[in-house]
Formats: structure tokens, C-alpha cells, sequence
């Protein structure tokens, strides 16, 4: 791969519906709630989904009470699974191998997940100090996807990421290092519901933090560091989150911004946010 190409843009790492089967749509339970309007078990397809595999209200899945649906990201592992795992053959196709397929499914979404926070940080210049770790754990990682269903179902994802997680982190340190003044270090913290409004967080971890509903209108979070946070909820209207390390598109989709909300050019704005 060439030094100018981008990790974390590769097609393998970007949701592609045209070459699942489905999978988020059958093999995922949801429960009735704020979330989704509608009990559902795992294995059994949600009632819009179509004989293509499409979905049937995916421009209205908000106005019909699916919230969850929209804030759902495989980062590719649909169509690994379902083109690579399973060579092309849907569940509906071999019903024998639907059980194995949507056991699958959710070990390859956790690794691509992996995946993807490696990729984001080989994209880091200053992390060049661990890039060639995190090259070798990134080409490990993808090989295992591409793997048998047998292999696949006992893979032990906890202990994959805590061999890759000490690189992430100090990739993140080394990005963070050249934000000037002191960082302030709020990883794993509960902020749930806090106000900090305008709050000055460039360069900050907020690894593993909980900010549901936390107000961070206005808020600099530049460089912030956001791997695994919280932000169901959370007040980003206004606030400026260019460059924020390991943010993915889902955690966007879970918040509130609005017209006003910055964020980094590889990531969508919500079309859900206010204008």
C-alpha cells in the first residue's frame, strides 16, 4: 500500500448494503424502546427487510421509531462475511449455514472495528513511531477476517484488543503531544449529563468516556482523543471536532449538532442534525 493511501478509506473498512445479506437486518436482536419500535431475537428478519436483502423504510427508519438502525455501523464486516466467509451463498440460499453465519457475523463486526482504529492510526503522521507495529497487528487482524467461519468462532476479540490496544494508545499520545499547553485526561470518566459548554478539550482524552446527553455545545475538541465514548445523546452543536482521534461515524450519528458542528473531513454529517 502506498504511503499516500489512506488506511482507514479502504473500501474493506466502509459498510457496502449491496454486498450483504443482510446480516445487521437478521442476525442482531433489538428490543422495543426508544431505539426500535418492535421486539426482535436474534436470527429472525426484521420485518423490513427485503427479498434483495434492501431495506424497506431505510430513507424513513427515524420517522418509524428505528434509531438504532441509524447509528448501526458493520464497517465492512457485511459483505466480509457474506462474500468472503460464506463465498457469495446467503442464508436464504443454504439455510443450513444461516446459525453459523450470524454467529460469524458479529466477531468479524468487532474485529473490523479493530480494524478500522488501527487504520486510523497508521493514517497518523506523528504516530510514525508505531507504525510498523501497528502494520503488522493491521495485516494480522485482516488475514483474520478472511478466515474459515471455524476459525473465525474462536477467536478471543478481548485478547486481540488488548494486544493492539497499547498501540492505539500510544499512537494517540503521540498525536496529542503536539497540541500545545496542558491535555486534560478525562478517560473512562462519567460525565453523563454534564454541562460543558464551550469547554476547552483540544488535544484531551476522553477515551472510554461517558458523555450521554453531557452538553459540549461549543466545545473544542480538536485532537481530542474519543476511542469508545459515549456520545448517545451528546450536545455537539457548535463544537469543533477537526482531527479528533478514532471518532467514528456512528458516535456522530448517536449525537446532536447542528449547521454549526465541525467535523473531520473522512466522516459524514448526520442528515438527522438540525440545521
Amino acid at each position: 500500500m502506498s504511503e499516500r493511501t489512506s488506511y482507514a478509506a479502504q473500501p474493506d473498512l466502509q459498510a457496502d448494503c449491496g454486498n450483504c445479506f443482510g446480516l445487521c437486518c437478521v442476525a442482531l436482536p433489538f428490543s422495543r424502546s426508544s431505539d426500535f419500535p418492535v421486539d426482535k431475537s436474534a436470527g429472525t428478519p426484521c420485518g423490513n427487510l427485503q427479498e434483495d436483502f434492501g431495506c424497506g423504510i431505510h430513507r424513513r427508519l427515524r420517522d418509524q421509531g428505528y434509531n438504532g438502525c441509524t447509528v448501526f455501523d458493520c464497517f465492512g464486516a457485511g459483505q466480509k462475511v457474506s462474500q468472503v466467509t460464506f463465498k457469495g451463498v446467503s442464508w436464504r440460499e443454504e439455510p443450513d449455514s444461516a446459525r453459523a453465519m450470524y454467529e460469524v457475523f458479529p466477531v468479524v463486526r468487532q474485529l473490523h472495528e479493530l480494524l478500522k482504529y488501527v487504520a486510523q492510526a497508521l493514517d497518523l503522521p506523528a504516530a510514525g513511531p508505531v507504525h510498523g507495529d501497528l502494520r503488522r497487528a493491521y495485516e494480522r487482524l485482516d488475514a483474520l477476517t478472511r478466515d474459515t467461519a471455524e476459525v473465525l468462532l474462536a477467536v478471543d476479540v478481548d485478547a486481540l484488543r488488548g494486544e493492539v490496544n497499547p498501540l492505539l494508545l500510544r499512537a494517540s499520545e503521540l498525536a496529542r503531544a503536539a497540541v500545545p499547553g496542558r491535555k486534560k485526561n478525562h478517560r473512562g470518566a462519567h460525565l453523563m449529563g454534564s454541562r460543558l459548554r464551550g469547554a476547552k478539550l483540544r488535544g484531551a482524552s476522553l477515551r472510554g468516556a461517558l458523555l450521554i446527553a453531557a452538553d459540549l455545545s461549543g466545545s473544542d475538541l480538536r485532537d481530542a482523543d474519543l476511542i469508545g465514548a459515549d456520545m448517545r445523546d451528546t450536545n455537539l452543536c457548535g463544537a469543533d471536532l477537526r482531527g479528533a482521534l478514532f471518532l467514528t461515524q456512528p458516535q456522530l450519528n448517536a449525537a446532536r449538532g447542528d449547521a454549526r458542528t465541525k467535523v473531520p473531513q473522512s466522516l459524514e454529517r448526520p442528515p438527522h442534525w438540525a440545521d
